[in-house]
């Protein structure tokens, strides 16, 4: 039986902080770092520029499905000079298969030099066949042809690449090298050249059995070298390399595989590891298998019966919460399952009932980091991103393209500045930011809603005498975990698409700390803020009609009627960004490729930098991000003429990702800065055009090129598409979901913490059993009846146990399918004589 099955791989990485960072040779010894989150060498993450420390702390996560296969994770700190020059002091690359010995750990990592030589990427595809060469005078001689075919994923090195191939044998007496031809403007290489080397001295003739002596063979080993043909007067630039001993050929003389290319040795600079700093980090990376539906149909149904399940302390949802390491494990699968299927507004009621019923001080609702607290942050995530930009978006924007000062702290207050003045700035930024919130109330989603009514009615029924918490119950998520931390933090919530600077970084938080206290009806509110100038500054806000909008705002968001979205008449800003452009146009005779003059009609030149603009409106392009006012953008294309949005194969134009914006009567072609970016673009448009009633069915995976289709042959620029889109997404914007992944994922963490689920069972016969006080060992548990909460676990058990015995079979079945030296699986360092084994136990099993 085949089983399909989908590799997802989720990363998330805390940047802590770096320590001895070499000084700067200068009178000014300290450094402006940052640090950046690599693939590879593709940056899909920089943290914020930390000034004047050699010991940086940044505390950033990022969180991130990686959307491609990999070799390394690296980490990259850089230093920012005064010319604004970015300059590399070192790095750590953890390799893909020892990123689970720091898994879910804070871990201090030596910074390695970073050198051109050690900077490689990609793989080589080679073909080594020994044979024997008859001479004139009647003797053999055997000669190695060295095949080299292509290569793939060669790193781009100052915005070009065109590599060639240099091949040597290497031996006590030997140093010959031959070189390709020199392939102009591709990572990805097609070669397919064939060189001769001699290999062995003449043989006898008369001797039938094709013989190699061994203690050649061992000596000789074949040199192939990528480099990148450089104009520049430094020289070309090391690309990889890889080494095959001759012992690779084995008895058939025939040796065809894949190789991982490989840093030079000795190439990089000789400095002392402990001379460049250290860098702390904590790294979560995890590989779920995806099977086809029907797999997951036990636990699953398991799971969504949580809800209706008394207490639900013995639910399974509820039990994963209580054996995971951290309630945000469990809430991420949970939250997008139960939103999948419909059933996210039920679940949560009922814990935040349960937790409600638990809570003996209305003042420390909701306030601790519970279960609930998580699964309703992570579906405003979800459900309310949306709700987010639109409210908050064009406000953020002014504040960060202004840059008015709004320093309140004396201590802190520049000589040219006005204290007065930043207090007035400060003010008017707090009251259009309260007015646009505590107005928005109409556009907030549904599903918040009902989980507001939810939590209102549980906390006004425990605490009857408190008139006040059916506010604060609510207040406690919109503005402490929606809208403060979104001000404090605009690009962690996608408002922003970079880190602000730190001045008006300082700005937000002001105004964040400032909505936070007003959103919180808290009855003292000048002994909220620990700085004098807080206080005094919040006497502007000591007014009725403050907390007035606010429980007028919190009595819309927390009715039970479900509020439709209404149009709104103002385009905001979704997301932005310089990407390179390609146009295709259709004219009526044909399609038309928009290149510069004089130029080749394809090559990398032809693509041109443009920044690019998405509101809920329209999607615009633009030739600068700075326009001059009144300037028209280049191209604007209304969001309902967006018929699909679709990935882009590489061999249309040979670069990487890109992907395809269609429209009636013409197509963009563009490329994204990195693979994460990409991903991102895609998604974004294809949610915000989904619902247009001409979206395509098909689409052209490749682009028309040389009067045909580069995908099926078809010589109709009209033709229709010839695969499927991958439309179909929920009419949310923002929810995006795959049921079977979340219940693969809440599977693999049912299967980690196995041990847990033991030792609850045991707790559950302990309760039962031993009627006094309860153990230490199990009082980190909530069991509120063991005989239903037992029942339970030995359901969960059974249904991770039918899964893992699924697991199992499938990559027992992988592996002895896995050839290592494939394309999918190329030989690395140190999977060399894992190959030889391979090839040795294939011959003896053909004998």
């Amino acid at each position: 039986k085949l089983i399909i099955c989908e590799a997802v791989r989720l990363f998330k990485a805390r940047t802590g902080e770096a320590k001895n960072i070499p000084p700067y040779p200068g009178p000014n010894k300290m450094r402006d770092c940052f640090c950046t989150v690599n693939l590879d060498q593709e940056e899909v993450f920089r943290t914020k520029i930390i000034e004047k420390s050699l010991c940086p702390f940044y505390g950033e996560d990022f969180y991130c499905e990686i959307p491609r296969s990999f070799r390394h994770l690296s980490f990259y700190i850089f230093d920012r000079d005064v010319f604004r020059r970015d300059f590399s002091i070192g790095k750590v690359a953890v390799k893909k298969e020892d990123l689970q010995k720091y898994h879910g750990k804070d871990t201090w990592f030596q910074l390695q030099p970073v050198s051109a030589d050690s900077e490689v990427q990609g793989k080589v595809h080679l073909e080594l066949r020994l044979s024997e060469v008859i001479t004139d005078s009647g003797v053999i001689n055997h000669k190695l042809a060295t095949r080299v075919l292509e290569c793939q994923g060669l790193p781009i090195v100052n915005g070009q690449c065109d590599p060639y191939a240099a091949v040597s044998l290497l031996g006590p007496s030997r140093s010959e090298a031959k070189k390709t031809k020199v392939k102009r403007k591709t990572n990805n290489p097609q070669f397919d050249e064939v060189f001769y080397f001699e290999v062995t001295r003449p043989l006898s003739y008369t001797k039938r059995q094709f013989d190699v002596e061994e203690e050649d063979v061992d000596k000789l080993a074949l040199r192939v070298d990528l480099w990148n043909a450089s104009n520049l007067k430094f020289g070309d630039e090391f690309l990889g390399g890889v080494r095959v001993p001759l012992r690779a050929l084995g008895q058939a003389g025939v040796h065809d595989a894949w190789y991982f290319l490989q840093p030079r040795e000795n190439g990089g600079k000789s400095v002392k590891v402990e001379e460049l700093g250290s860098l702390r980090l904590n790294i979560v990376y995890t590989e779920d298998h995806v099977f086809p539906s029907e797999h997951y149909t036990p636990l699953r149904d398991l799971l969504l019966q949580s809800a209706n399940v008394a207490p639900v302390s013995a639910s399974p949802a509820h039990t994963l919460g209580e054996v995971c390491r951290e309630k945000q494990e469990a809430a991420i699968p949970l939250v997008r399952l139960f939103l999948h299927y419909g059933k996210i507004v039920p679940f949560i009621s009922t814990i935040a009932h349960a937790e409600v019923n638990r809570t003996q001080d209305p003042n420390t609702i909701f306030r601790g980091n519970s279960l609930t607290s998580k699964c309703i942050d992570e579906t405003m995530k979800l459900a309310g991103m949306h709700y987010l930009q639109v409210t908050l978006k064009p406000i953020i924007d002014e504040i960060c393209t202004d840059h008015k000062s709004c320093e309140i702290d004396p201590v802190k207050l520049k000589e040219s500045e006005n204290l007065e003045t930043n207090r007035e700035n400060l003010r008017q930024y707090v009251d259009r930011i309260f007015n646009v919130i505590t107005t928005s109330g109409v556009r907030c989603p549904t599903v918040m809603c009902d989980i507001f009514f939810s939590l209102r009615e549980s906390a006004a029924t425990r605490f009857q005498v408190d008139q006040d918490v059916r506010y604060t119950a609510v207040s406690s998520f919109i503005f402490l975990r929606f809208f403060a931390p979104a001000i404090l933090s605009p690009n962690l919530f996608h408002l922003r698409p970079h880190h602000p600077d730190p001045a008006t970084s300082r700005t937000l938080t002001l105004i964040s700390k400032t909505i936070q206290t007003l959103g919180s009806l808290a009855k003292s509110k000048s002994a909220n803020f620990k700085e004098s100038y807080m206080a005094a500054f919040y006497d502007y806000f000591n007014e009725q009609k403050y907390s007035d909008a606010v429980k007028n705002f919190l009595d819309l968001i927390s009715t039970s009627g479900k509020w439709d979205q209404r149009s709104i008449e103002t385009p905001i800003m979704l997301k932005e960004g310089s990407v390179k452009l390609y146009i295709k146009r259709g004219n009526g005779k044909g399609f038309m490729i928009k290149r510069a003059q004089g130029r080749k009609r394809f090559g990398i030149k032809n693509f041109k930098k443009r920044w690019f603009r998405l509101t809920n409106h329209e999607f615009t392009y633009h030739k600068t991000k700075g326009r001059v006012k009144g300037e028209s953008a280049l191209c604007s294309i209304p969001i309902e003429n967006i018929l699909a949005v679709e990935r882009l194969e590489e061999e249309s134009f040979k670069m990487k990702n890109m992907f395809q914006v269609i429209q009636p009567e013409r197509a963009l072609y563009i490329q994204a800065n990195n693979c994460v970016e990409a991903r991102d673009w895609i998604d974004i448009l294809t949610k915000v055009s989904q619902c247009n009633r001409k979206r395509l069915s098909t689409y052209h995976p490749s682009a028309y090129l040389n009067g045909h289709w580069l995908c099926c042959k078809l010589s109709a620029d009209t033709a229709s598409g010839c695969t499927p889109c991958t439309g179909g997404l929920p009419a949310n914007i923002q929810l995006d979901v795959d049921g079977d992944r979340e219940t693969e994922r809440i599977y693999s963490l049912f299967s980690t913490y196995m041990t847990k689920l033991i030792k609850m069972q045991e707790a559950c016969g302990s309760k039962s059993v031993y009627d006094g006080p309860e153990q230490e060992e199990y009082s980190s548990f909530v069991i509120d009846d063991p005989q239903e909460t037992y029942k339970t676990l030995k359901l969960i058990v059974s249904a991770v146990q039918t899964l893992e015995q699924q697991h199992t079979k499938y990559k027992r079945d992988k592996f002895k399918k896995t050839k290592i030296g494939s394309q999918e699986h190329p030989i690395g360092d140190k999977s060399f004589q894992c190959y030889i084994r391979q090839q040795s136990e294939s011959s003896t099993y053909s004998i």
